[in-house]
């Protein structure tokens, strides 16, 4: 009941948990952020302490009473230790690198110890995908954690909330609390294998204005066209990867190739279409053309290279059509 009244109440939620999300820079674990609880061990420890005092009471037993306030006092010890271990943790987000939707996105967080004592055995957990990993804080060191999320759809992805949690030294307690940073992933869509645009004589249209034969250096490999001689096939590409491959060489002139949306069939839904464009990007890049890209609202003027094919899958995977 309090789980699903948490789900459905937004604001008693992050009362309960003691933020409003997403937390925005470094996140310090203050103690009113841990949480602490017995585990089903200290339960059975607490029942076994309660049958040594009624034994030690029943029948006067020094040493029963001395045994059962030891036991007692060490299981209080233990539990100052197991919420000390995750107080005054301080988490901060790294960079997620962008994938293709299907794929897994790894977001990276960063657990600062920021005391003079080890903090071994904590758990980080992954609350969407119940991805995980149990590492150890050296004294004033930062310990790095790597969550595999799963990426089904293109667009931005949060990572969403995270539970740290801990139950050393003695397993009796166990302490946890949840954070969740402001860290996003962009999700380019899933390209799709096919064939680039074919050739005319109008740019605009998707051409390609096909490169002059040189006879200098080598400078690199372009999707193959059936005009190629077969003596410039990068056969060993072609065994390698499967794709047909033609050499460029330095005295070639760059290829231009207009990626344009008005090309793909109207039957194809947005999103196939967003998947094809991103496959054409991929090929293109890998030809070595100079190639732009074209959507309603949106113009990238021909290029290549890494900064430019990121720029072009960025639009793709943020495009929504008004």
């Amino acid at each position: 009941m309090i789980g699903r009244l948490i789900e459905r109440n937004p604001r008693f939620a992050n009362w309960i948990w003691g933020f409003t999300p997403p937390e925005r820079g470094t996140i310090v674990l203050v103690h009113r952020r841990v949480y602490i609880v017995p585990t089903r061990l200290g339960w059975l420890f607490a029942a076994t302490l309660t049958i040594l005092l009624i034994g030690s009471i029943n029948y006067a037993l020094a040493l029963g009473f001395g045994l059962t306030f030891l036991l007692a006092g060490m299981g209080i010890a233990g539990m100052v230790q197991t919420a000390r271990n995750l107080a005054r943790l301080a988490v901060s987000a790294g960079r997620a690198e962008p994938v293709f939707a299907g794929d897994t996105a790894q977001f990276r967080l960063y657990l600062d110890g920021r005391v003079a004592f080890d903090r071994p055995a904590i758990l980080v957990r992954h609350m969407g995908c119940s991805a995980q990993l149990v590492l150890d804080i050296a004294a004033r060191g930062v310990g790095e954690v790597v969550l595999p999320v799963p990426a089904p759809s293109r667009g931005w992805l949060a990572l969403g909330r995270v539970m740290l949690e801990t139950r050393f030294p003695l397993g009796l307690f166990r302490a946890w609390s949840y954070v969740e940073p402001e860290a996003r992933c962009l999700v380019y869509p899933r390209p799709e294998k096919s064939a680039l645009p074919p050739a005319s004589g109008e740019a605009a249209s998707g051409a390609m204005r096909s490169p002059t034969p040189g006879n200098d250096d080598f400078a690199g490999l372009r999707g193959y066209q059936p005009s190629d001689s077969p003596r410039h096939v990068a056969w060993k590409a072609v065994a390698r990867t499967g794709d047909m491959l033609t050499k460029q060489f330095a005295g070639e002139t760059g290829a231009e190739l207009w990626l344009d949306w008005q090309l793909l069939p109207a039957s194809l839904s947005i999103e196939t279409r967003l998947s094809r464009m991103a496959g054409w990007v991929l090929a293109a890049e890998r030809s070595g053309a100079l190639y732009g890209l074209r959507l309603p609202g949106a113009e990238f003027p021909p290029s290549r290279g890494d900064a430019h094919r990121a720029a072009c899958l960025q639009a793709l995977a943020l495009f929504r059509l008004s």
